[in-house]
Parts: C-alpha cells; sequence; structure tokens
C-alpha cells in the first residue's frame, strides 16, 4: 500500500490517472466479475485454474484501484505557467541542460509521470533531486551506475 504523500501531477497526467480509474471501477470490475461467476459455474474451484486466474486479476486490479484513490487524493496539481519562484527550479520546471556537451530539454515532473526518454525528469530521482532549488548557471553532479555526470543548467522557464 501506497503511503500517504503528496503526488505532483500535471493536468494531462491526472486526466490519465483519472481515465484509468474510471476504466478500472467501471468496465474491467464488472468484467472481472463475470469472469469469475463464470469460472464459479464451472465447478470444483480447488482446482479451477481459470477461476484462480480471475481471482488474481481481481485482486490486482482492485490494488491498483487503490494506489490510484490515493495518488489522486494525494495530488498537487503542477501548473506550468504558475510557478512560485521562477529563478529556481521546482516540480514543474522546464529547462536546458549541458551534459558531456549535449544540450538536453528537460522537465521536472511528479514520479507518476515521469519518463526519462522524453525528457520528463522525477522529482524524485537523483538527477531530479539535485536539480531542485538550483539557477541558471549552476552544475549540479549525479552519481550514476556508470559514474559522476554533471549537468549545467543553461535555461530555465
Amino acid at each position: 500500500m501506497m503511503t500517504d504523500r503528496i503526488s505532483y501531477l500535471t493536468k494531462e497526467g491526472r486526466d490519465k490517472l483519472q481515465a484509468e480509474y474510471e476504466t478500472l471501477i467501471h468496465t474491467r470490475r464488472k468484467e472481472i466479475a463475470s469472469r469469475i461467476q463464470e469460472a464459479k459455474e464451472l465447478g470444483d474451484l480447488s482446482e479451477n485454474a481459470e477461476y484462480q486466474e480471475a481471482k488474481n486479476e481481481q485482486a490486482f486490479n482492485e490494488g491498483r484501484i487503490e494506489e490510484l484513490e490515493t495518488i489522486l487524493k494525494h495530488m498537487v496539481i503542477i501548473d506550468d505557467g504558475r510557478r512560485s519562484n521562477a529563478d529556481v527550479i521546482e516540480v514543474g520546471s522546464f529547462l536546458t541542460a549541458k551534459r558531456d556537451g549535449q544540450k538536453l530539454e528537460l522537465h521536472i515532473v511528479g514520479s507518476n509521470e515521469a519518463d526519462p526518454l522524453r525528457g520528463k525528469i522525477s522529482n524524485e530521482s537523483p538527477l531530479g533531486r539535485s536539480l531542485l532549488g538550483r539557477k541558471i548557471g549552476e552544475t549540479v553532479v549525479v552519481t550514476t551506475p556508470k559514474g559522476e555526470v554533471s549537468y549545467e543548467v543553461l535555461t530555465l522557464r
């Protein structure tokens, strides 16, 4: 079970999780209940693979519903246009950083929306934590499995 910690989400991220939640509650729950009922009608439940599979799927579905309820209950919407301090990096900031001579476009987001391959860096990741509170011109050093990597903040918006 998740702890009751703040989840930072963009409006798009919130909408995506809300849609998933609605699907799990209103569609998947009914589908799984039907599969359980059909499997029960096959007889002996102790050796009924379809029944066991449906019950496992039900447990997974209910766990995900609970997880989404917690995330949505404790979320803070990242409003990219209304950051509290435009001079420092915070959750929701867009920035350009230089690593090994290469410019990278990064967006600091909550962990539920992180996608490093698309430049969406979690505020809870080593890089995200290192960048929070930094300003243009500052350099952060992040320890990775391959060694230390330096990132210089070039722009912030």
